[in-house]
């Protein structure tokens, strides 16, 4: 009499848990993706037509239409820095800054007048000035596409 083993094994995997899995994994990562805002104050950039991106994201310089400044505002409530005070500010940042790309991202409102700007630029220049040669960075103004 031969007994049968009624019970086989298949080696097969069932992978149809393991693609649930990284589906759930893509919709959480693109929802996550999608509440990091780019520009935490809310501003209007000028229009441009270079439709160059860069996504370098080392220093954040921020002018609002309320000509207040900010250095890498983390959150929508940041406190702006005082025109004195954008230099030790800056130093800061510089110090904090690990990155290989040494770049300072200008995001002004397109409101604000070009003479604010230009002050700003000035305390740029005076920061790469105490600076090594090697270690200048260099300024990017953010525009929106037309």
């Amino acid at each position: 009499m031969a007994i049968k083993i009624q019970n086989k094994l298949n080696p097969n995997m069932n992978s149809t848990t393991m693609s649930d899995l990284v589906f759930l994994l893509l919709i959480f990562f693109m929802i996550t993706s999608t509440l990091v805002s780019p520009n935490v104050i809310n501003l209007l950039l000028p229009g441009s037509d270079s439709g160059k991106q860069s996504s370098v994201r080392n220093i954040e310089v921020y002018i609002n239409e309320n000509k207040e400044y900010f250095v890498n505002p983390k959150t929508i409530n940041a406190l702006p820095v005082a025109y004195e005070e954008l230099l030790p500010s800056l130093q800061l940042a510089v110090a904090q800054d690990q990155s290989v790309q040494r770049a300072i991202i200008l995001r002004s409102d397109k409101s604000v007048p070009i003479e604010n700007v230009v002050l700003l630029m000035d305390v740029l220049n005076e920061l790469n000035g105490t600076l090594d040669e090697n270690m200048k960075y260099k300024v990017l103004l953010a525009t929106e596409a037309k």
